[in-house]
């Protein structure tokens, strides 16, 4: 199965890309009117999470995590 790359996560690797490969240089960006500015770290600003989200969306991945591991044991 190939790797789903979103598209907030492939404007991350876009970003990425630009700098070289530099995390930190993703972080300095002065590039503000980029229109992938805002969206650089590979999160959509727009969305706020409540807690109780953010800690479903955690245990959700934690558990997916899990299971692969569990695969690769196999």
């Amino acid at each position: 199965m190939a790797d789903h790359v979103t598209p907030i996560k492939a404007i991350r690797l876009k970003c990425l890309d630009c700098v070289c490969g530099s995390p930190q240089e993703v972080e300095l960006c002065p590039c503000e009117d980029c229109p992938l500015w805002a969206f650089r770290f590979g999160k959509n600003p727009n969305i706020r999470l409540t807690d109780e989200e953010r800690e479903r969306r955690a245990e959700r991945g934690r558990a997916s995590a899990a299971n692969l591991r569990n695969r690769k044991e196999e």
